[in-house]
Protein backbone atom coordinates (compact mmCIF):
# COMPACT_ATOMS: atom_id res chain seq x y z
CA UNK A 1 0.00 0.00 0.00
CA UNK A 2 1.24 3.47 -0.87
CA UNK A 3 2.07 5.59 2.14
CA UNK A 4 2.64 9.34 1.99
CA UNK A 5 4.02 11.61 4.68
CA UNK A 6 4.73 15.32 4.29
CA UNK A 7 6.99 17.43 6.46
CA UNK A 8 8.81 20.73 6.52
CA UNK A 9 5.96 23.10 7.22
CA UNK A 10 5.91 25.72 9.93
CA UNK A 11 6.07 29.45 10.47
CA UNK A 12 8.15 31.33 7.94
CA UNK A 13 8.74 35.04 7.53
CA UNK A 14 7.83 36.68 4.26
CA UNK A 15 10.87 36.74 2.04
CA UNK A 16 12.17 33.53 3.52
CA UNK A 17 12.58 30.13 1.91
CA UNK A 18 10.82 26.85 2.34
CA UNK A 19 11.55 23.26 1.42
CA UNK A 20 8.84 20.72 1.96
CA UNK A 21 9.42 16.99 1.86
CA UNK A 22 7.09 14.22 0.77
CA UNK A 23 8.10 10.65 1.51
CA UNK A 24 6.06 8.39 -0.75
CA UNK A 25 6.61 4.66 -0.55
CA UNK A 26 4.95 1.33 -1.20
CA UNK A 27 4.50 1.68 -4.96
CA UNK A 28 3.87 -1.49 -6.90
CA UNK A 29 5.09 0.02 -10.18
CA UNK A 30 8.14 2.21 -10.71
CA UNK A 31 6.32 4.48 -13.15
CA UNK A 32 4.37 6.74 -10.88
CA UNK A 33 4.10 10.46 -10.23
CA UNK A 34 3.90 12.63 -7.15
CA UNK A 35 2.17 15.97 -7.05
CA UNK A 36 2.03 18.86 -4.62
CA UNK A 37 -1.14 20.79 -3.86
CA UNK A 38 -1.87 23.83 -1.75
CA UNK A 39 -5.04 24.79 0.04
CA UNK A 40 -5.10 28.37 1.26
CA UNK A 41 -7.49 29.31 4.07
CA UNK A 42 -11.05 29.47 2.77
CA UNK A 43 -10.06 28.49 -0.75
CA UNK A 44 -10.11 25.40 -2.89
CA UNK A 45 -7.13 23.14 -3.20
CA UNK A 46 -4.90 23.97 -6.17
CA UNK A 47 -2.26 21.93 -7.90
CA UNK A 48 1.29 23.29 -7.81
CA UNK A 49 3.57 20.81 -9.48
CA UNK A 50 4.26 17.16 -10.14
CA UNK A 51 7.23 14.96 -10.90
CA UNK A 52 7.53 11.57 -12.60
CA UNK A 53 9.60 8.99 -10.80
CA UNK A 54 10.81 7.10 -13.88
CA UNK A 55 12.58 9.95 -15.66
CA UNK A 56 12.28 13.02 -13.44
CA UNK A 57 9.91 14.84 -15.78
CA UNK A 58 8.27 17.81 -14.10
CA UNK A 59 5.27 20.03 -14.68
CA UNK A 60 4.03 23.19 -13.00
CA UNK A 61 0.73 25.00 -12.83
CA UNK A 62 0.87 28.14 -14.95
CA UNK A 63 0.02 30.26 -11.92
CA UNK A 64 3.16 29.18 -10.04
CA UNK A 65 5.78 28.80 -12.77
CA UNK A 66 9.05 30.31 -11.71
CA UNK A 67 8.09 30.38 -8.04
CA UNK A 68 8.33 26.75 -6.99
CA UNK A 69 10.85 24.04 -7.76
CA UNK A 70 10.03 20.37 -7.49
CA UNK A 71 12.72 17.72 -7.23
CA UNK A 72 13.19 14.20 -5.98
CA UNK A 73 15.67 11.87 -4.37
CA UNK A 74 14.74 8.40 -5.52
CA UNK A 75 17.08 6.74 -3.04
CA UNK A 76 15.06 8.31 -0.23
CA UNK A 77 11.62 7.94 -1.85
CA UNK A 78 11.30 11.67 -1.30
CA UNK A 79 9.92 14.50 -3.38
CA UNK A 80 10.79 18.08 -2.43
CA UNK A 81 9.03 21.36 -3.07
CA UNK A 82 11.19 24.46 -2.80
CA UNK A 83 9.98 28.03 -2.69
CA UNK A 84 12.13 31.09 -2.23
CA UNK A 85 11.00 34.62 -1.46
CA UNK A 86 7.81 33.50 0.22
CA UNK A 87 4.85 35.83 0.37
CA UNK A 88 1.94 35.81 2.81
CA UNK A 89 -0.36 34.30 0.17
CA UNK A 90 1.80 31.22 0.40
CA UNK A 91 0.08 30.38 3.69
CA UNK A 92 -1.90 27.17 3.62
CA UNK A 93 -1.84 23.43 3.83
CA UNK A 94 0.55 21.74 1.43
CA UNK A 95 -0.52 18.27 0.47
CA UNK A 96 1.30 15.56 -1.42
CA UNK A 97 -0.45 12.99 -3.59
CA UNK A 98 0.56 10.11 -5.84
CA UNK A 99 -0.72 8.46 -8.97
CA UNK A 100 0.35 5.79 -11.42
CA UNK A 101 -0.51 8.15 -14.28
CA UNK A 102 1.77 10.78 -15.75
CA UNK A 103 -0.46 13.81 -16.13
CA UNK A 104 2.08 16.30 -17.40
CA UNK A 105 0.52 19.72 -17.69
CA UNK A 106 -2.69 18.40 -16.14
CA UNK A 107 -1.05 17.39 -12.88
CA UNK A 108 -3.50 19.49 -10.90
CA UNK A 109 -6.34 17.08 -11.67
CA UNK A 110 -7.18 15.81 -8.20
CA UNK A 111 -9.39 12.86 -9.24
CA UNK A 112 -6.38 11.37 -11.02
CA UNK A 113 -4.54 10.86 -7.76
CA UNK A 114 -5.18 7.71 -5.79
CA UNK A 115 -3.10 8.33 -2.71
CA UNK A 116 -2.99 11.40 -0.48
CA UNK A 117 -0.98 12.53 2.49
CA UNK A 118 -2.29 14.44 5.48
CA UNK A 119 -0.50 17.63 4.51
CA UNK A 120 1.84 20.02 6.26
CA UNK A 121 0.84 23.52 7.31
CA UNK A 122 2.81 26.57 6.23
CA UNK A 123 2.19 30.00 7.70
CA UNK A 124 3.96 32.96 6.15
CA UNK A 125 4.09 35.99 8.42
CA UNK A 126 4.53 39.54 7.21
Amino acid sequence: EVHIVESGGGLVQAGGSLRLSCVASGFVYDDHAVGWFRQAPGKERDGISCIRDRDGSTAYADSVKGRFTISSDISKNTVYLQRNNLKTEGTGGYICAATYQWLGGRCGLEPSYDYWGQGTQVTVSS
